[in-house]
C-alpha cells in the first residue's frame, strides 16, 4: 500500500481499515514510512480522530510490532501491576508509587517515557541519578523485577518498538494530544510489557494535555474500554494538573523531594492523596481488598521504611549508588543558582498557568524543543506555590534554580505573569475528580 495513499484517506476523515493501519505501524519500523510521512499522519489523526475500531486495531498492531514480556515462569504473573499518568508538571508519582507496591507483594516492570511537550519525563529523573541505567537488557530488568519488586526502565528497542519511533515525533510536530495516539502508545507498552493490572491516571486542568473534563472522560474511558478489552484489570482515576504537583518541579529537584516522601514526614498533601488513591486502587483490584486495608497497607510499608529501603534498591540494582538515600545530596549535588521569586503583591493565588510554567522550564534548559536536546537536570522550580494559599511581599512564590543570572533574569517576570493573585480567600481545587472502572 502506498503511504500517502493512506495519510490522504485519513486527511479526508475516513476511517482506516485494519490493513492500512498495519501498513502504517510496520512503516514504523521498517522506514517505508518517512519521517516527514509519519509526522504528516500523525497530524491527521489529530485533526480527525480515530473510531474505537480503529484505536483498537492501532493498539494491537503496535504491541505486536515487537516482543511481548511473559512474567509466569519469573514471578507471579497475578501480582504483576503498573501504573501510567497522562503527564503534567512536577508529576513524579511513579518514582514512590512503585516502590510502595513493591513492598505491598506485588512486582512492577514499568516501562516509563521521556518528557513530552510542557511536561516532564520520569526517565529523565532518573537520568539525573548518578549511574542509573534506564536501558539495561532484558534479562537484567527481568531479574531485578523478580529480586527487588520493581524497576523502572525505559522503552527496550524490541517492545513495541513502532510506539517508541511515533512517540518521539509527535512531541516535536505538535501530536501529542491525540486520544487514540494517547491510548495505542500508552497500552501497546503495557500490554507488551506482560501487566495483569494497570492504574491510569489522567490529569485534567491546564497543566494537562487535557484542558477540560471532557476530553479527559474520554480519554480514561478509551483508555478503560481498550485496557479491558486486552484482559487487563484497569482502572482510571481523573486527577487535577491545575498546578505543580508536589512542591517541584525539575529532575534532580523531584528526585529529591521523592526521597524525603518515602524517608521523613516531609510530603507534600496534593501528591500524598493522589499515590495514594493510585497505589490503593491497585491493591484493591490485585488482592480484592478495601480501599481502607489497602491505605493501612500503604501506610505500614512508608513508615516502616520498607517502601524507601525498595527505592534504594531499584537504584542500586540498575546501576546507581549503592547507598543513595544516605548519599543523595551529595549524588545529587545541584550547582544552579538559586533565587527566591516574589510577586510583590498581597492576596490568595487565583489560578497557575501551569503549561507555561512548564514550557518556561524548557526555556531554561529543563526540558526539549528538539529530541536530540540535551537536558540540563539540575534546573527547576521548588517549593512552589499552589491555588489556595495566600501570598504576600515576603512570600517566595517559588524557589528557582537556574544556570546563570542571565537566565534567571530573562524568565523571572514570565514566571510571575503565571500566577493569579485576588483578594479574597481562594477553596483550593479538589485532587481527585472521578474514577472510571
Amino acid at each position: 500500500m502506498i503511504p500517502q495513499e493512506i495519510i490522504r484517506k485519513k486527511r479526508n476523515n475516513h476511517p482506516l481499515s485494519k490493513e492500512e493501519i498495519n501498513t502504517f505501524v510496520q512503516g514504523l519500523t521498517d522506514n517505508s514510512f518517512s519521517e516527514a510521512q509519519i509526522a504528516a499522519m500523525s497530524m491527521a489523526i489529530l485533526l480527525n480522530g480515530m473510531n474505537a475500531e480503529e484505536t483498537v486495531f492501532m493498539t494491537d498492531a503496535m504491541t505486536k510490532s515487537g516482543d511481548t514480556l511473559d512474567w509466569s515462569k519469573i514471578v507471579d504473573n497475578n501480582l504483576v501491576c503498573d501504573k501510567h499518568s497522562t503527564g503534567g508538571v512536577g508529576d513524579k508519582t511513579s518514582l514512590v508509587l512503585a516502590p510502595i507496591l513493591a513492598s505491598c507483594g506485588l512486582f512492577v516492570p514499568m516501562i516509563s517515557g521521556r518528557g513530552l511537550g510542557h511536561t516532564g519525563g520520569t526517565l529523565d529523573k532518573f537520568d539525573s541519578i548518578p549511574g542509573y541505567n534506564t536501558s539495561p537488557d532484558l534479562d537484567t530488568f527481568k531479574r531485578v523485577v523478580k529480586e527487588v519488586g520493581c524497576a523502572i526502565i525505559g522503552q527496550t528497542d524490541n517492545l513495541a518498538p513502532a510506539d517508541k519511533k511515533l512517540y518521539s515525533i509527535r512531541d516535536v510536530v505538535g501530536t501529542v494530544e491525540s486520544l487514540p495516539l494517547i491510548t495505542s502508545s500508552i497500552l501497546s507498552k503495557k500490554i507488551a510489557s506482560g501487566l495483569k493490572t494497570l492504574i491510569l491516571d489522567v490529569k485534567v486542568g491546564n497543566g494537562s494535555f487535557n484542558s477540560t473534563m471532557e476530553v479527559s472522560n474520554k480519554l480514561a474511558n478509551s483508555l478503560v474500554n481498550v485496557a479491558n478489552g486486552a484482559g487487563l484489570k484497569c482502572e482510571a482515576i481523573i486527577t487535577d494538573m491545575n498546578q505543580v504537583l508536589g512542591r517541584s518541579a525539575g529532575h534532580t529537584l523531584e528526585v529529591i523531594e521523592c526521597i524525603e516522601y518515602l524517608t521523613t514526614s516531609n510530603k507534600n498533601k496534593r501528591l500524598e492523596v493522589i499515590v495514594n488513591s493510585l497505589a490503593a486502587s491497585i491493591l484493591m483490584m490485585v488482592y480484592d481488598i478495601s480501599k481502607e486495608e489497602s491505605l493501612s497497607r500503604i501506610n505500614e510499608v512508608i513508615s516502616n521504611g520498607k517502601a524507601a529501603e525498595r527505592f534504594e534498591k531499584m537504584i542500586t540494582a540498575l546501576g546507581g549508588p549503592s547507598s543513595f538515600l544516605t548519599t543523595y545530596k551529595t549524588d545529587l549535588k545541584n550547582n544552579c543558582l538559586k533565587e527566591d521569586i516574589f510577586i510583590n503583591k498581597q492576596g490568595f493565588i487565583k489560578e497557575i498557568k501551569t503549561r507555561e510554567l512548564g514550557l518556561l522550564l524548557i526555556e531554561l534548559g529543563g526540558g526539549r524543543k528538539q529530541t536530540t536536546d540535551q537536558i540540563n537536570h539540575n534546573v527547576g522550580y521548588d517549593n512552589v506555590l499552589g491555588v489556595g494559599e495566600q501570598v504576600d511581599a515576603s512570600t517566595p512564590i517559588l524557589n528557582l534554580y537556574s544556570k546563570s543570572d542571565q537566565d534567571c533574569d530573562e524568565i523571572k517576570e514570565k514566571i510571575k505573569e503565571c500566577f493569579i493573585i485576588t483578594e479574597s480567600e481562594v477553596t483550593k481545587p479538589k485532587e481527585i475528580y472521578k474514577v472510571i472502572n
